[in-house]
């Protein structure tokens, strides 16, 4: 009986050591209610890759956009944080993860918005500040920090293959699975995997020898790569495949999205009082959300 007790304790002790940190179940929180009119509209403006979905979809991303928001704080620093910040953080999480039903961001729980660049001593201000966007390990382990001012620009300029806050989500991705290597395990099936390095490592050499319209910050490393050509994938997908194509097949089934039959042609949509309402009611928008 002792014996037991004893390898009891210590296959409880291992659990508590070895568990992934994070949110657990129980205090997951699920929205209860309709998204408020405010963030559709938001939605509307600013995300093409919303306004390219049907409305089955549409719903399944809002929902998706306040399960974030009901589960990771958006903090300001040294900067105020609005409605539209807190939406387009958490649509930039969604986009990634989108056919991903089950998938729950458990490694995160606060995105701190910086006004502009910082560096890695988090300053806001001095000569060296050149960083964007970061996920936090140490002592940040479960933050991520993003500039305010990229942000933003990620939703306004479609054009550029950037989206900052994307690239921090593949990032966080990436590390579900322990280390952030450039191999999503969680999300790439095994038959994929030497296929998918091979890949990564043919263009970042062809970075290297300037033979590409890939970033080249993406030349970096293959967790830079991975996360520089997802902004690619989903700002730019039709260019991406003509370009690219098997770099394309393959992030298209690593996401499980067919992003080049998209219509991501305008990266806002511009909503007039008489105009019929982003809410699909019918009435004109000045008569339903634009009451907001």
């Amino acid at each position: 009986m002792e014996y037991i007790i004893i390898a009891l304790i210590i296959a409880i002790v291992i659990y508590f050591i070895f568990r992934k940190p994070g949110k657990q179940q129980s205090s997951w929180k699920t929205p209860q209610k309709p998204i408020p009119a405010e963030w559709r509209t938001i939605l509307v403006k600013e995300v093409s890759y919303y306004n390219a979905l049907n409305d089955e979809e549409k719903k399944r991303f809002e929902f998706k956009i306040q399960e974030f928001l009901l589960n990771c704080k958006v903090t300001g620093v040294k900067t105020q944080v609005d409605v539209i910040d807190r939406v387009l953080v958490a649509a930039s999480a969604i986009i990634p993860i989108f056919h991903f039903k089950e998938w729950k961001y458990s490694n995160i729980d606060e995105v701190l918005l910086y006004p502009n660049m910082f560096n890695e001593r988090f300053e806001t201000q001095g000569d060296d500040r050149a960083i964007l966007g970061m996920v936090g390990s140490g002592v940040m382990e479960g933050k991520m920090i993003l500039s305010k001012e990229a942000l933003r620009h990620g939703f306004k300029n479609g054009s550029d293959k950037k989206n900052t806050a994307i690239h921090e989500f593949v990032h966080l991705i990436d590390k579900s699975d322990g280390t952030i290597d450039g191999v999503p395990s969680l999300l790439l099936d095994k038959q994929y995997t030497i296929p998918w390095i091979d890949l990564i490592n043919q263009k970042i050499d062809e970075i290297y020898q300037e033979k590409s319209d890939i970033n080249p910050y993406g030349g970096t490393n293959r967790a830079e790569f991975f996360s520089v050509i997802s902004e690619y994938f989903f700002e730019r997908p039709k260019l991406l495949k003509d370009k690219h194509p098997e770099l394309y097949e393959l992030l298209e089934k690593v996401f499980k999205q067919d992003m080049s039959s998209r219509s991501l042609s305008t990266s806002a949509v511009s909503i007039g009082r008489n105009s019929k309402c982003p809410c699909n009611s019918g009435k004109k928008y000045k008569a339903c959300c634009g009451k907001v």
